[in-house]
This record gives C-alpha cells, sequence and structure tokens, in this order.
C-alpha cells in the first residue's frame, strides 16, 4: 500500500479516490436511506465534504485510502470503500458502502474480502477492524465472510479481544447515549515463526492439519490418517525451520485461536535463493467461505516479500478445484504430471506446479 492502486475483483474495480468524486460521495453520506439502522450518523453536505477532504489527505500522506467502486465492466461507480488509518494510528478500519441500487447483489463481500486481504498483504502492520450497528446483520455479516471475528460491542469500558482501547472508546463517540453500541470485528493476525514451535502452538497446529485433512484438505494425507503420521510430519517441518530453510506463517483469531498456517521452503540450492515453495496451506474446515484462505497468502506473500523472495511456487493436486483459488491470486500454471498423485485405486490426479512472481513482473511473457 506504499503508492495508489486498483484492486480487481469478478465484477468490480476499486481505484483511488479523486476530487472528482466530490458529487458521488457526498450523495452516499448525506442520503438518508444509507442510514436506516443509524439515522444520527448521517452528514450534511459540509460535514460530506469535509470527510472527502480527510480521506483525500490520507491518500496523499499513505499512498492508500478509501476508493470508488466501479463495475469492470461498464465503469458507473457503484460506491466506495477501503481502508485507512484508524485514530491515533493504533488500527486500520475498513469501510465499504454501496449505492442503494447496487445492494443486495453481493458486491460487499466481493469489495470487502479483497480490500482486507490487500490490507494485510501490503498496508501497515496494524489491527485490522470493522464497526457496525449491531442490528444491521447484513455489513455483519460482509466483515465475517471477509475473514473477520465479531469482537463484542463497543459499550462504555468494555475490552474486546484483538481490538485497541482507543477503537472501543472511539467507536460510539458520535452515537447518543440511549443506543446500543455499535459491535467490533476483527481480521485475523499473522504470526511469522521462523524457529520450531512451542508446545501450545504445536498442538494448535496439529489440530488444525489433522482437521484440514479429515475434511478432505490435500495436505499430505487421506482422511482418517493418524495423528502420529501428522505429527512426524509436523516435526520434519519444524526441523527445516530450525535449519532455516522454512518458515510457518500462521494466522489467529482475537481469540487467539489458529484458524490457518502454512510454510514458505527454500532449496539448499543457491542458485535458487530467489525463489520460494508454499507448503500444506490449509485453514479452518469450520471457516471456510470466510476468506481464511485468500488473507493466509496475502500473509505468505508479505513475509516472502520481506525476505527478498522474487519467485512464488506450489504444488496443486488435480481434480479439487484449488488452482482456481490460486489462479485468481495470480498463479500460473508451469507444469503438470497427469497421474502424478495416487489418491486410491483407480483414482490419479494430476500434480499441477503453479508459479507467480511477487515483485511486479510478468512470470510468463
Amino acid at each position: 500500500m506504499t503508492t495508489p492502486r486498483t484492486l480487481t475483483t469478478v465484477r468490480t474495480r476499486l481505484r483511488p479516490l479523486r476530487e472528482t468524486d466530490r458529487d458521488l460521495w457526498v450523495r452516499l453520506h448525506t442520503d438518508p436511506a444509507q442510514y436506516p439502522f443509524a439515522p444520527w450518523a448521517r452528514s450534511d453536505v459540509a460535514r460530506a465534504e469535509e470527510l472527502l477532504g480527510a480521506a483525500l489527505v490520507h491518500w496523499a500522506e499513505h499512498g492508500f485510502g478509501y476508493g470508488v467502486v466501479e463495475d469492470r465492466g461498464t465503469g458507473d461507480a457503484l460506491g466506495v470503500g477501503g481502508v485507512i488509518h484508524g485514530r491515533d494510528r493504533r488500527n486500520l478500519n475498513l469501510y465499504y458502502r454501496l449505492d442503494v441500487p447496487h445492494q443486495g447483489r453481493g458486491l460487499g463481500p466481493e469489495v470487502a474480502r479483497a480490500v482486507s486481504a490487500d490490507a494485510l498483504e501490503h498496508g501497515p502492520a496494524l489491527p485490522l477492524t470493522a464497526t457496525a450497528r449491531p442490528d444491521h446483520r447484513a455489513s455483519i455479516r460482509t466483515a465475517e465472510r471477509s475473514g473477520f471475528t465479531l469482537a463484542g460491542a463497543a459499550e462504555e469500558g468494555a475490552v474486546l479481544p484483538g481490538v485497541p482501547a482507543v477503537v472501543v472508546e472511539r467507536a460510539r463517540a458520535n452515537d447518543p447515549a440511549d443506543v446500543p453500541g455499535p459491535v467490533v470485528l476483527v481480521a485475523p493476525r499473522a504470526e511469522v515463526w521462523r524457529r520450531p514451535f512451542d508446545a501450545e502452538t504445536r498442538e494448535a497446529v496439529l489440530d488444525l492439519w489433522c482437521a484440514t485433512n479429515d475434511s478432505g484438505g490435500a495436505v499430505g494425507f487421506l482422511p482418517g490418517a493418524p495423528r502420529e503420521r501428522v505429527a512426524e510430519a509436523l516435526a520434519a517441518h519444524e526441523e527445516q525451520m530450525a535449519a532455516r530453510t522454512a518458515v510457518a506463517v500462521l494466522l489467529r483469531d482475537p481469540h487467539d485461536a489458529v484458524v490457518a498456517a502454512a510454510w514458505w521452503s527454500a532449496a539448499a540450492n543457491p542458485l535458487l535463493g530467489h525463489r520460494r515453495t508454499a507448503y500444506r496451506v490449509m485453514s479452518d474446515p469450520d471457516r471456510r467461505g470466510r476468506n481464511l484462505g485468500r488473507l493466509l497468502m496475502a500473509a505468505m506473500h508479505r513475509v516472502a516479500r520481506e525476505d527478498g523472495v522474487e519467485v512464488a511456487e506450489l504444488g496443486v493436486r488435480g481434480g479439487t478445484g484449488v488452482d482456481a483459488f490460486y489462479a485468481a491470486l495470480g498463479y500460473e500454471e508451469v507444469g503438470r504430471l497427469p497421474g502424478g498423485i495416487r489418491v486410491g485405486a483407480d483414482d490419479d490426479r494430476d500434480d499441477v506446479w503453479m508459479a507467480r512472481r511477487l515483485d511486479g513482473r510478468p512470470l510468463l511473457s
């Protein structure tokens, strides 16, 4: 997030906010239909223009912020959304507001999922939060589908897991005293391990690995594999970590539960020092559909770039549909061995190799 960039989703494009977006911004923030759950929060024209000015200053100072959501096909403006620093710069705040005619089309989650992953990959290393009125179920569901966990209500004196105190204090600063406080949701935080895990983390990762495997995830074993065998594979990865040839990246929810994990592995050959291979990419099967895979890979890419990695690689088991997930993240197929993975009798799958560059250059010319 150091330079203005445009994010794309299947149906939308999110571009940086501009001065010429004044009419759209003012209309969205003064329209009573936009505030059915908090009518007191609606701005007048002067206040909306003041907020626009602050949003433009944020872009100028930080190179990221709120943007305009456009239809990829027509270029029509659909709303606004993005991430900015919270007050006192103790957190990042996720925000999305679509024009009324475009609500109910699933565009909010589509944009919020992309913005959240982008913030984790490129933004400041701060807690990523979102607030919503407690009765605004659609807004809460959007945040949850983007990977956020409900931390609780921002009532006076509340201590919410993973939420800086200043966020709780300011969340309802402009609310009437007689209404319930807004709820705060928190995105998972990344945790990097360059040495073997402590005992508690090891058990949490092992639990996740077994659960992923038993739910059919392609993480090295068939469903029902004994826990001891998975533990042996985990110990092998920890040996690599001890030898500094592997790095583990975990995601934890605000309650400290490990909800996703993966490893980067480096080859011993110094000629391959600019490359890393991702292994055992897994997320909590009980939270599927909540953007954890995308958030995990965003964290993985961030760690790899910080380590100077230029090319990321990974293997995919054919027939799982996972290749489409990685393709959406910029990975391209660079090799395929038909029938290279034997899942069971009469069930051979292709062994697919995918890669992408992390330095902005194209992988394939």
